[in-house]
């Protein structure tokens, strides 16, 4: 995939559109991937409130939470979810929180 223009670099995402390095992720960039990834004008608090628990517990686990810690964990059901990131909280939500594709993401 080529790389998505931010702030005057090139930022690198695998062929799915995953961040090759999470450590460049910012939220300015996440509402640039939010319209290139995920057709997304805006996030909303509950976008965020789920982005936000993402990146979490990536910087404090190394990986990408169980979607049911993520739904306990924001207070937002799994339907919604699923309404905020059209493909899917593994797929969609991990990418706008910057992470590298997670373990049995198809």
């Amino acid at each position: 995939m080529s790389p998505i223009a931010f702030n005057g670099t090139a930022v690198e995402q695998n062929e799915e559109g995953f961040l090759v390095d999470p450590s460049v992720w910012n939220e300015e960039l996440a509402v640039v991937l939010a319209k290139a990834e995920e057709g997304l004008d805006q996030l909303t608090d509950d976008h965020w409130s789920v982005i936000r628990f993402i990146r979490n517990h990536f910087n404090e686990s190394g990986n990408a939470p169980m979607v049911r810690s993520m739904c306990k964990g924001t207070g937002v059901p799994l339907k919604r979810i699923y309404e905020l990131f059209p493909s899917g909280p593994a797929k969609g939500a991990c990418k706008l929180a910057g992470l590298p594709k997670p373990d049995g993401c198809v």
